[in-house]
């Protein structure tokens, strides 16, 4: 047995479940879960047609590498969606099952299992792929914090210059989960500046870049960045972004890995090996998702009508900050998450995500601690029940805490 599996943490929602175990909510309130960040809005039926017009696909083998259509198809959006003057989806686009798992898979391919220092940095808080990707790739993760104090930007000056010196592969997740902060450009220079230096990749998680609630300011992507800053080819740069989130569709399994050719040329030669192939029929679907705005920017007015009666209900009582983009508040509780959590399941069967379950104790802190994620991924409706719920929940806590 490989025995690295050893190292890996329960998933945070491993943990959510024992924590809940043994709590009885109350018999006559319906459960609201927003724990899990699940798109649910109904997928387009534009693209429910094209899987099933497309169904003749699953008669042949796809390719590795992908239907040239779909490569354009997602080179095209790319440079409309983020100012590119040109991306080639001969050598610069890859078709993924998802982000998920390009997310992990890539690492394999730019990790040396040999090298038993190397390091991979990681955002904390941070979405666990990264650290088993790492895990597993033979390296160890070295967190970064993102706390409030800094802006919740992961502190990338604090990290000292032996632990650069070590990175090959740098993590990133903009628009944040859970968070929801968008990098700045500045940030993303400072970063290009150490990989430069030191020669690491930077994979840049963007499966959350088309939820944002300002339609004139799309979050700064780490193509544009470099695009802005004149860094021909997106040298040592690959950027993941799926279908999931932007056409609801998470059980598509359709996303991308697009950037620098020379890591996608490695990366291609892995998953030929790997046996990561996109159906065909679910790439004929995703050419006609890659291809329409329309129906997300109505992805985008549900949730901007979510956040904002959720944020009307909830504010008054716990204090919420309006995140740049993603699904989730990420609310301070005042106190212990996972206390907060569990009696928010037993007395409002609301279930929410504790913050110390998606981060690690780093320099002496974790930064998750007295927070919780809250996923706004269901109805207008559901989010206005929880919101009601979770407000009595926080003003009968607050008063109870109160001095006598």
């Amino acid at each position: 047995m490989n025995p690295r599996l050893g190292l890996l943490k329960p998933y945070p929602f491993e943990k959510l479940r024992a924590l809940l175990a043994g709590a009885t909510p109350p018999a006559g309130l319906s459960p609201v879960n927003l724990s899990i960040g699940e798109p649910q809005h109904p997928t387009p039926d534009f693209l429910k047609e094209a899987v099933a017009g497309n169904l003749g696909g699953l008669a042949r083998y796809p390719l590795t590498k992908g239907m040239p259509e779909l490569r354009a198809a997602i080179a095209a959006w790319l440079a409309r969606r983020h100012g590119l003057a040109a991306i080639d989806p001969e050598t610069q686009v890859l078709p993924t099952l998802g982000s998920r798992e390009a997310l992990f898979a890539i690492a394999q391919s730019l990790l040396d299992p040999g090298e038993h220092d190397a390091l991979v940095v990681c955002p904390n808080p941070f979405y666990q792929i990264y650290e088993g990707a790492a895990l597993l790739g033979g390296a160890r993760p070295f967190f970064v914090n993102a706390r409030a104090a800094h802006g919740f930007a992961p502190d990338w000056d604090h990290v000292p210059e032996l632990v650069w010196k070590r990175t090959r592969l740098v993590f990133t997740c903009s628009p944040s989960n859970p968070n929801g902060r968008v990098m700045t450009l500045a940030e993303w220079e400072r970063l290009f500046a150490l990989s430069d230096r030191h020669g690491f990749a930077i994979v840049s998680d963007e499966c959350y870049g088309e939820i944002y609630f300002d339609e004139s300011a799309p979050p700064l992507g780490a193509l544009a960045a470099a695009r802005m800053l004149g860094r021909e080819g997106y040298p040592r740069l690959v950027v993941m972004g799926s279908l999931s989130k932007r056409s609801n569709a998470p059980g598509l399994r359709s996303g991308f890995a697009a950037g620098d050719s020379s890591i996608l040329a490695k990366f291609l030669l892995y998953r030929t090996y790997h046996g990561s192939a996109m159906s065909n029929t679910v790439q004929l679907a995703s050419i006609a998702a890659w291809n329409d705005e329309a129906h997300v920017a109505g992805n985008r007015r549900l949730y901007r009508e979510k956040f904002a009666a959720f944020f009307d209900l909830v504010n008054p009582v716990l204090p919420l900050s309006r995140p740049e983009a993603a699904f989730y508040y990420w609310a301070a509780v005042g106190g212990d998450d996972e206390a907060f959590a569990r009696e928010l399941y037993a007395g409002a069967h609301v279930t929410v995500l504790p913050g110390s379950y998606l981060s690690r104790e780093a320099h002496g802190a974790n930064p998750g601690k007295g927070y919780v994620r809250i996923a706004l991924v269901s109805t207008l409706a559901e989010a206005a029940e929880a919101g009601r719920r979770i407000a009595e929940f926080a003003r009968a806590r607050r008063v109870a805490a109160a001095p006598l």
